[in-house]
């Protein structure tokens, strides 16, 4: 953990030696909202966890200089939500052979897609109008600003600088182009995000293994909320909502889970993922150290969100639910169709989003 942490501040550092030329240029990129959302689907998808793409996003938004605006993150921050989906869909896929797991399994798969894409499509335009997201994440981040990142004098910050200085000091070393450094030190921190969650990940989840399955096994029939607090905690016990709706793929296919039963745990999966981006502030320190809590808050109430507007209602609920049957009756038809439609939902419709964008640029 105390790697991640270093990576999310090495990241916001890197970012303030890039200069405001190339700065510019990544905040006039992403001032368009579709783009910031395409950047969250893709960045997610190649990485294959949206808990390294929030972390990073939580650390350009907390850099100490020219931080990346709240306002641009958080159309990112709904795109990483939607390409953290891809993982379960692709695990469906080795189901195929099978006509009848398949058949059974890959709706519990792509309810997820299909929830996150609702919810995106649902609460994106009402960002755009009203700010609800980012208003409220303020309101809450001003309260809470003495809780976020740490000050500089804290022994905890200054471990985590002087375990960073070496390795600043060996790019300034390599590199005497201030710019080049900073690309250097984002792409170590990067990596560093990504391999300390991966290893976190895989210890977590051998650790936890029995745990988890006997808690998901323990939710199939149990209550909605019950369900979604499953979901949450197995998801904050391995660090990836990932694993946790993967885990559901198998049952699924065994006809142990129904797609009802798995929609809530789903959606508990994609709330208990959002205390990654909530450690990921307590890396940042500095003036601008409350935006890191601030867009981390957003990944929250973006969920929260979601949550109470589709999932009470049987007629929003069912719409997910829906989606999902439909999908999978498509995906049926043949497997190359099943392809297309994976290949559509999270390269595609991003592809979709550029072409609109340029068409009306």
């Amino acid at each position: 953990m105390f790697g991640f942490l270093v990576g999310v501040k090495g990241l916001g550092e890197g970012f303030k030696l890039l200069g405001g030329d190339a700065i510019d240029l990544i905040f006039s990129t992403t001032e368009n909202p579709f783009i910031g959302l395409v950047v969250g689907i893709l960045a997610t998808t190649v990485v294959q966890s949206s808990s390294v793409t929030t972390a990073m996003i939580v650390g350009l938004v907390a850099a100490p200089e020219s931080p990346l605006p709240l306002a641009n993150a958080v159309p990112m921050i709904m795109g990483a939500n939607i390409g953290t989906t891809v993982t379960a869909t692709v695990v469906s896929l080795a189901h195929m052979g099978r006509r009848e797991e398949f058949e059974r399994a890959f709706p519990v798969a792509v309810c997820h897609d299909a929830f996150n894409y609702v919810t995106v499509l649902v609460l994106l335009p009402l960002e755009l109008a009203t700010g609800f997201l980012q208003r409220t994440a303020v309101g809450f981040g001003t309260r809470l600003e003495g809780f976020s990142g740490f000050d500089y004098d804290s022994p905890f910050a200054t471990l985590l600088s002087a375990t960073l200085d070496p390795v600043e000091q060996f790019a300034a070393f390599l590199f005497p182009a201030p710019q080049v450094q900073g690309m250097a030190l984002i792409a170590f921190a990067g990596g560093l995000i990504f391999a300390t969650l991966f290893l976190l990940v895989k210890v977590m989840r051998s650790l936890v293994r029995t745990r988890v399955e006997m808690l998901v096994t323990n939710a199939l029939g149990s209550s909605a909320v019950l369900s979604m607090l499953v979901g949450v905690v197995v998801t904050v016990m391995v660090q990836s909502s990932s694993i946790t709706t993967s885990l559901l793929v198998p049952l699924g296919a065994a006809g142990l889970l129904r797609l009802e039963q798995a929609l809530p745990i789903t959606i508990g999966a994609n709330i208990g993922t959002t205390v990654t981006a909530l450690l990921a502030a307590l890396a940042v320190s500095g003036p601008n150290a409350v935006y890191g809590l601030e867009i981390a808050l957003v990944h929250l109430l973006f969920n929260l969100t979601g949550t109470l507007l589709i999932y009470p209602l049987k007629v929003t609920r069912s719409v997910p639910l829906t989606m999902a049957r439909y999908l999978t009756t498509l995906a049926l038809h043949s497997r190359r169709l099943t392809l297309f439609w994976v290949a559509a939902l999270f390269y595609g419709v991003p592809a979709l989003l550029l072409f609109v964008n340029r068409l009306f640029d």
